[in-house]
């Protein structure tokens, strides 16, 4: 029998830092969502604030420390590329079928629950009085997508035909659900919520939230203090355990209303000759390190602990402002490699979509491929055709009998156009079409050929023919 014991193992790894992920993150965050987590981030340092009125430039520090950390990302971004690496010469070992399984890869995505299924699933469990699951399915309905119930609760009981005892029963029993906070009408009561379920209901964070939450807002701490006859430390402490709490408790499922809202964080315009690519920064907020805070660094010497503390938020400040910047000029670079290569599409049309790879606008902005991923991921763009996914200008392609390289979507484009001018009486069998398709120069299977014709919603041909 084996013996315990202790061992030692040495191994290598690729570990992100959290400065790497926080970067990552916002790269990925799409324009709506990156304004919810920049807002978080307002919410926990205390030394950031917008400036709407400031030109970004004033926001993008340059000391000597952040281009190094900067560097140290490129290089760490480089060490994934080598890591990474497959086999990059597309032109000449170029698999369609696997370049559409990766690009597949890619595209998938997980669709987040909503809050409602989330919460009616623990109501059915709580509780088995009908009166209760009535009015709490009324609740539950009315909930906007912060989590918060904004109509009166003795609406709900009359629309729910209960007394209203029992709608109060009711809302207390969901406010106990997941996430803390959710049915409360307003943040002053959802922050409670969230500090008595952490048992701080009768200290100072509850006093704070229930008399001073304005104050708060604006970060007056000194006012607080004053007001509430404490200690500035022990404002600025409760402060902080605050600013981890969740104001939108219901932020972090998805909504169908919100899924089908995009904005377009970029656009592609005509100017003389050429497509130049605009970027749209309202969905951007502009940062700053206030300069109250500045000033307490510079003139409060005499503590050490205070000077670590504002150094320390100063210094994530800052990284935060590099992470913004270094996003939008990601994105800039990707869209104008994208416009570049997709010239004939912006000249000529939809139907002359070039095949484009992720690799190969990676291997031009010099960022590895899942980079790329990230960085157009829910984005959109503004183009003299509609409104387009960023996703739309990557697909495989085929290449043809004359060397001619068609993308995807023009393969589909030509059997839609074949299917819609075929005779009512004799449709085409994808045999046929794939036959057609050979005689152009396009070689394809016939299981792509019904593939594609499924994705375009048309019927196998003994469904298409009329007697």
């Amino acid at each position: 029998m084996a013996g315990i014991g202790l061992h030692q193992n040495l191994s290598l790894g690729q570990t992100l830092s959290p400065q790497m992920q926080q970067s990552l993150q916002f790269l990925q965050a799409p324009a709506m969502e990156l304004q919810s987590l920049v807002q978080q981030e307002i919410e926990i340092n205390p030394v950031l604030e917008e400036a709407a009125d400031e030109p970004k430039t004033e926001s993008e520090p340059e000391t000597e420390d952040w281009d190094k950390q900067l560097e140290e990302l490129r290089q760490k971004d480089e060490e994934w590329r080598e890591y990474f690496s497959q086999s990059n010469n597309a032109s000449s070992n170029y698999n369609p079928e696997a370049a559409e399984r990766r690009q597949f890869l890619f595209d998938s995505q997980v669709e987040a629950p909503h809050l409602s299924d989330h919460l009616q699933r623990q109501l059915t469990l709580a509780t088995s009085n009908l009166e209760m699951l009535r009015v709490g399915e009324e609740i539950i309905g009315n909930l906007d997508d912060a989590g918060f119930l904004k109509i009166p609760l003795v609406e709900v009981a009359q629309s729910a035909q209960v007394d209203y005892t029992v709608a109060q029963n009711t809302i207390a029993l969901i406010q106990t659900f997941d996430p803390v906070g959710v049915a409360a009408s307003d943040l002053r009561e959802c922050l409670l919520i969230q500090i008595d379920r952490l048992g701080k209901s009768g200290e100072l964070e509850a006093v704070m939230v229930s008399q001073c939450l304005n104050e708060l807002g604006r970060k007056k701490y000194q006012d607080i203090a004053r007001a509430l006859k404490v200690p500035l430390e022990r404002v600025q402490a409760a402060a902080q355990f605050i600013a981890t709490l969740q104001p939108r408790p219901g932020s972090s499922f998805s909504s169908d209303d919100k899924q089908n809202i995009v904005q377009a964080e970029l656009a592609i315009q005509k100017s003389g000759d050429d497509w130049i690519v605009v970027m749209n920064e309202d969905p951007v907020p502009r940062l700053r390190i206030s300069d109250t805070y500045k000033d307490l660094l510079v003139n409060n010497g005499h503590d050490p602990n205070l000077r670590e503390y504002l150094k320390e938020k100063i210094r994530a400040g800052k990284f935060l402002i590099k992470c913004l910047h270094q996003r939008q000029q990601t994105i800039f670079n990707i869209a104008t490699e994208i416009v570049k290569r997709q010239r004939v599409f912006f000249d000529q049309g939809v139907a002359h979509l070039k095949p484009l790879t992720m690799n190969q606008v990676a291997e031009v902005v010099g960022v590895h491929e899942t980079t790329v991923s990230r960085a157009i991921a829910n984005k959109y763009v503004q183009t003299p055709y509609g409104l387009f996914d960023l996703k739309y200008f990557f697909t495989p392609g085929y290449q043809t009998a004359t060397g001619e390289v068609m993308s995807n979507t023009s393969v589909k484009d030509a059997i839609q156009e074949m299917i819609a001018r075929e005779s009512s009486s004799k449709p085409l069998s994808d045999q046929e079409i794939v036959k057609i398709l050979g005689e152009r120069g396009i070689p394809l299977a016939r299981r792509t050929v019904a593939k594609y014709r499924a994705e375009l919603g048309l019927l196998p041909s003994n469904l298409r023919r009329n007697s």
